[in-house]
């Protein structure tokens, strides 16, 4: 996989793993909520929050820095994905009726493999997987912890997609 991401790159690890290792579970990840398109995230800052400056680091190292974190899923998991894509922003923008604090680390968006019938492959898009630059900066201080932060992110997501809510992801510790 290339360090350049185009828009909507598909989740098919290959290659070498990064040197990071993706780190042990303690049952809680970070302070930020991450959500599935029908869930919402922790209102503004939880007092667990990094203090400082928010980790430096450009649009395009924070693109190889995913790649390096895509080689982290499990190959397991990234070969049972059925058309999802990939795609990085800035920052997460509050939806109507949404706290206006709200921050997300990342977003799935779509239909999820529980919930797929017959009718489900006639024209449909990929579902999305959507990670968010600025946040991740916020709660780092190492291009390492951005790859093990950004891996944590994508596998909540994909569990999403396997149908996984956020309750069930919380209680396996991976909220």
């Amino acid at each position: 996989m290339s360090a350049n991401l185009p828009p909507g790159l598909p989740i098919v690890p290959d290659g070498d793993l990064p040197s990071s290792p993706l780190p042990e579970r303690n049952g809680v990840h970070s302070p930020i909520e991450h959500a599935s398109s029908g869930g919402a995230g922790l209102p503004g800052i939880d007092a667990d929050f990094p203090a400082g400056a928010p980790f430096e680091m450009s649009a395009e190292d924070f693109e190889e820095a995913v790649s390096d974190a895509l080689q982290l899923i499990p190959p397991k998991a990234a070969s049972a994905m059925d058309n999802v894509a990939i795609f990085i922003e800035d920052d997460y923008t509050p939806r109507a009726g949404e706290d206006p604090d709200t921050v997300l680390l990342g977003l799935y968006e779509g239909v999820p493999l529980t919930e797929r019938d017959s009718w489900w492959e006639a024209g449909s898009l990929p579902d999305r997987i959507t990670i968010f630059r600025q946040p991740i900066l916020d709660i780092c201080s190492t291009r390492e912890e951005v790859i093990d932060e950004v891996a944590i992110t994508v596998i909540h997501e994909i569990a999403h997609h396997f149908g996984i809510d956020d309750d069930r992801l919380h209680e396996l510790g991976w909220g």
